[in-house]
């Protein structure tokens, strides 16, 4: 695999709230808190959660945009805002709380849909002190998971999972990809282009910081050759083709000018930048498969272990034609399905916020599903991410929990709640 560059700027940004850390934990409500009902590994760990929020900067990357309108040979600084939760060790009188700010909206420029500003509070810890983990090998850090929103999204808009993983042994990076996100929302061919490489430049950056003396607070934290990514619909997309999905000589076409090739299958640039650190996928309503992104050499091509989650009437992503095709025709990856009956395509993100509600239908439905309860669906997710990244990054003895006994007995699932959703299993050809 070829080297990539690494980061070239870092700033260190605080929270975007004012600091609530003095208010106590205790009466607040919080995304990706278990229900009672709750399977057994939504529980959160026993680990206390820390976060901090950095900039980084991709020099040097193509401007497809600009080369849309005329500027063939553009290139730009992408400028990445990441969340990192981390293991974290509190300080007298600190608690497990921060707040979040995001936006509402459909990108900037829409008036019917304008950018707005909402906070929610979050179980962790602003700029606690990291917690190193046990033993001195280095095999013994925690394994990365890298985290990437739906377009248009945010670094937050998957909390609910982000802060339980780390409370489970995980460094967590989530990306705002620039573009992409609800605040600065773009022309599509960027996050197509984009999202892959984002995922790969975050992998490389993270492992940079990992590296003894590098004066990063994940110094000896992180262990960069056990790394996951989760995707939701076009992170799903970035994630499957940064894993080995490479995309179809037809796809190249989706953008004039065949910016695209550098994702094709068999493309020399592709094929070296494959990364044998990445060592899980976790595909939630990824987007391409019945926009036909893919051919079966394509989906061949993946060889990483993946658990996909969708629902079967996803009318954004597509279900049969979409990605129940990208779970049957990964043929030489070990992968699991798992769906959830009813649903459409918000099968990932936090509950629709208060705000959301109050703006009207679009922001309420960019968060929330007709048929489920969202914090059902943070739940199960919580559950069976747990158990996938449990065993794929740690060899954890939690392969029970990713499928049935034949019987409709789900493991982890109280009497009488294993309903409404269907799991499957394929091995690697």
């Amino acid at each position: 695999m070829k080297a990539v560059a690494v980061v070239l700027a870092v700033t260190v940004m605080g929270s975007f709230a004012p600091s609530l850390g003095a208010q106590p934990v205790a009466g607040l409500e919080y995304y990706g808190d278990a229900r009672p009902d709750a399977p057994e590994l939504a529980a959160r760990g026993s680990l206390q959660v820390g976060v901090r929020t950095q900039v980084v900067e991709h020099a040097g990357q193509a401007d497809i945009l600009r080369a849309a309108a005329g500027s063939p040979e553009a290139r730009y600084t992408r400028r990445l805002t990441l969340e990192i939760w981390y293991p974290a060790s509190l300080a007298p009188g600190q608690n497990e709380h921060t707040v979040y700010t995001d936006v509402l909206g459909s990108g900037p420029g829409n008036p019917a849909r304008p950018n707005t500003p909402f906070q929610f509070n979050g179980r962790a810890a602003r700029d606690a002190r990291p917690v190193p983990p046990p033993g001195t090998a280095p095999s013994s850090a925690y394994p990365l998971v890298i985290v990437s929103h739906g377009y248009p999204g945010s670094r937050l808009q998957m909390s609910y999972l982000t802060e339980n993983l780390t409370s489970k042994g995980y460094v967590v990076i989530a990306i705002d990809h620039a573009e992409s996100t609800r605040a600065d929302k773009a022309g599509f061919p960027s996050t197509l282009l984009n999202r892959p490489l984002d995922d790969l430049f975050v992998l490389q950056t993270a492992a940079a910081w990992a590296k003894a003396g590098s004066g990063h607070f994940l110094a000896g934290m992180v262990d960069a050759s056990r790394t996951a990514l989760v995707g939701y619909s076009m992170g799903g997309y970035g994630a499957l083709n940064a894993a080995g999905a490479g995309i179809s000589e037809a796809a190249v076409a989706f953008v004039p000018g065949g910016s695209l090739a550098v994702h094709r299958q068999g493309d020399p640039r592709y094929e070296a930048r494959r990364d044998p650190r990445i060592k899980a996928v976790v595909a939630i309503a990824p987007w391409g498969g019945a926009n036909k992104l893919w051919d079966a050499a394509g989906l061949a091509g993946l060889r990483t272990p993946t658990l996909f989650i969708g629902g079967d009437q996803d009318d954004i992503a597509g279900y049969e034609d979409g990605v129940l095709r990208l779970f049957e025709g990964a043929v030489h990856a070990d992968r699991t399905l798992l769906t959830y009956r009813g649903a459409r395509h918000n099968t990932a993100p936090n509950p629709p916020p208060p705000a959301a509600a109050a703006a009207g239908l679009e922001d309420f439905m960019a968060y929330a599903e007709p048929a489920w309860d969202s914090r059902r669906i943070n739940n199960i997710n919580q559950h069976f991410v747990t158990a996938f990244l449990g065993t794929t990054l740690k060899a954890q003895p939690l392969q029970a929990y990713l499928a049935t006994d034949g019987a409709g007995l789900w493991k982890g699932f109280p009497k009488r709640t294993a309903v409404g959703l269907e799991l499957r299993h394929l091995p690697a050809q």
